[in-house]
């Protein structure tokens, strides 16, 4: 019986959360456990903080350069989930033909799959392509749900110039006039007139203590929000 040896991979990407059982020591911990149940020899470990879009990234370079070298180092390529591996079915194809061509067989053990079963790579897809479907709809969701918080004139991110941001009785998100609200009133009052220069006007702000810059003070002065106007950018699926 040919003694089974293993390289153990964790992978996190920084926008992933260790709350949601992607930390590297939670990872490691069930690796560790199956090896030691199926009597599995750990002969490397590697611990990688970079997406899994490409293969590009250094410990699985490191990693593969070193299989390249050693050639009977270890019959398996261990991680805990298919998405740790790689998020890209047509990269992941070629490196698990990659890394058999060197005896070596890439494995999940929380999603096995014996891909010299030919239906079985239909799953190898799933598995790839639903933690980016995930994070797709979330961001889809995320974007929606701020979009309906301007449309119920909820102010949604950084309070703009004279104004703050605060929580109404609902604790809901809003924006209140803060104390440099009478100097920004001021400006909007002084170039209406239509007697000194936007520059000008600027200046004497800065005096009254305003403390803006100069491309700020401009981009303030063309917001549409200081004319009661709430600009809720359109999506794909809403044009209004």
């Amino acid at each position: 019986m040919v003694q089974k040896k293993a390289i153990l991979y964790v992978r996190v990407s920084t926008d992933e959360q260790a709350d949601r059982g992607f930390s590297l020591q939670h990872q490691e911990e069930r690796l560790r456990q199956y090896c030691a149940l199926q009597q599995i020899e750990v002969v490397d470990f590697y611990r990688e903080d970079h997406s899994a879009k490409t293969f590009e990234r250094p410990q699985f370079q490191k990693l593969l350069g070193r299989l390249k070298k050693e050639k009977k180092l270890a019959n398996l390529l261990l991680f805990l989930k298919w998405d740790r591996f790689s998020r890209n079915a047509g990269d992941a194809y070629g490196m698990i033909n990659t890394l058999n061509k060197l005896g070596i067989e890439p494995q999940a053990i929380e999603q096995p799959l014996d891909l010299n079963i030919p239906e079985n790579k239909i799953m190898l897809a799933f598995y790839l392509a639903a933690p980016e479907v995930e994070n797709d709809r979330r961001a889809l969701n995320t974007v929606a749900g701020m979009r309906r918080a301007r449309k119920e004139g909820r102010w949604m991110g950084g309070a703009p110039v004279g104004y703050r941001n605060t929580r109404n009785e609902r604790n809901q998100p809003v924006i209140v006039p803060s104390e440099k609200a009478p100097i920004v009133q001021w400006v909007f009052e002084e170039i209406c007139k239509g007697i000194s220069s936007g520059e000008v006007v600027r200046k004497e702000a800065m005096r009254r203590g305003l403390g803006i810059s100069r491309g700020n003070f401009y981009l303030m002065i063309k917001n549409p929000t200081f004319c009661g106007r709430m600009v809720i950018p359109p999506t794909k699926t809403s044009r209004r």
